[in-house]
C-alpha cells in the first residue's frame, strides 16, 4: 500500500479494521451500529459524535467494497492534488454534511407520518414513535464517497472513465452528473423496499461543491483546482 497516500491509505485501514470489529462484536452480541450508526436526532440513541462515527460503519462486505475501491480509485488522485490536510478536511466535513441532510429528510419523513397517524388514530398503536425514532440508522462512508466523485469530476471533468457494463469510455464529469441524476431520481421515488441513504449521498456532493467553490475563489491564481 506504499503508493497509496497516506490519509486515503489511513481511511481505507480504518474502516476494514471497523468492519472486522463489527463482525467480531455480533458473534458477543453486540451491534455497533447502535452506538455508532447515525440514528435520527429525536431518537434515544442518538449522539452528536454519531455524525463521525458512522461513516466508519458499513452495512455488509459488499457496502464496505464498492466505498473502500471508489475511494481508493478517484481518493488517492485527490489528496495527490489537494494535499492530506485539505484532502482530510474534505473527506469528514462532506461526510457530516451528508449525515446532516440525512436527518434532515428524516425530520420531514418524520413529520409525514406523524400527520398520517394524526389523521387516523388518536395514538400510535401502530409501531411506538420511541420505536420507530430509533429504527432510522444510517452507516456508511458513501456521502464522503460520492464528495470524492464529485471533487475528481470538477478537477478532471474531461478524464475518460471505463464504468461497467458500458462498452465506452464516459468523460467524468457526465459520469458524476448521471450518478447525481439516479440519486436524485431514486430518493424521490421513495420505494419501499429502498433502504439506501439516496439523499445523504447528494448531501456529499453538494458539500462538495459548496467547498471546492469556495476554494477555488480563495485560491484563484493558483491553477489548482483547472485540470
Amino acid at each position: 500500500m506504499n503508493a497509496i497516500p497516506t490519509v486515503t491509505k489511513n481511511l481505507l485501514i480504518i474502516n476494514v479494521l471497523v468492519f472486522l470489529a463489527t463482525i467480531v462484536a455480533q458473534t458477543y452480541g453486540i451491534d455497533l451500529a447502535r452506538y455508532l450508526g447515525l440514528h435520527f436526532f429525536l431518537a434515544d440513541n442518538f449522539n452528536i459524535a454519531q455524525l463521525i462515527t458512522y461513516m466508519f460503519m458499513h452495512g455488509g462486505f459488499t457496502h464496505l467494497f464498492f466505498n473502500m475501491f471508489a475511494l481508493w480509485m478517484f481518493g488517492r488522485i485527490l489528496e495527490q492534488v489537494w494535499g492530506p490536510k485539505r484532502f482530510l478536511f474534505y473527506y469528514l466535513l462532506c461526510g457530516i454534511g451528508a449525515g446532516f441532510i440525512q436527518e434532515i429528510v428524516q425530520y420531514i419523513h418524520y413529520e409525514m407520518v406523524l400527520s398520517a397517524y394524526d389523521s387516523v388514530n388518536t395514538g400510535y398503536s401502530v409501531i411506538p414513535m420511541k420505536e420507530y425514532l430509533n429504527m432510522m440508522t444510517t452507516v456508511g462512508a458513501s456521502g464522503a464517497v460520492y464528495a470524492i466523485l464529485l471533487g475528481f469530476g470538477m478537477l478532471f471533468p474531461n478524464q475518460p472513465l471505463f464504468i461497467f457494463p458500458l462498452p465506452f469510455p464516459i468523460k467524468a464529469k457526465y459520469f458524476v452528473i448521471g450518478y447525481a441524476l439516479i440519486e436524485l431520481y431514486a430518493g424521490f421515488a421513495n420505494n419501499p423496499g429502498d433502504n439506501v441513504a439516496h439523499f445523504a449521498h447528494l448531501g456529499g456532493m453538494i458539500f462538495g461543491f459548496i467547498l471546492i467553490m469556495y476554494w477555488r475563489k480563495k485560491d484563484k491564481g493558483n491553477g489548482y483546482y483547472y485540470n
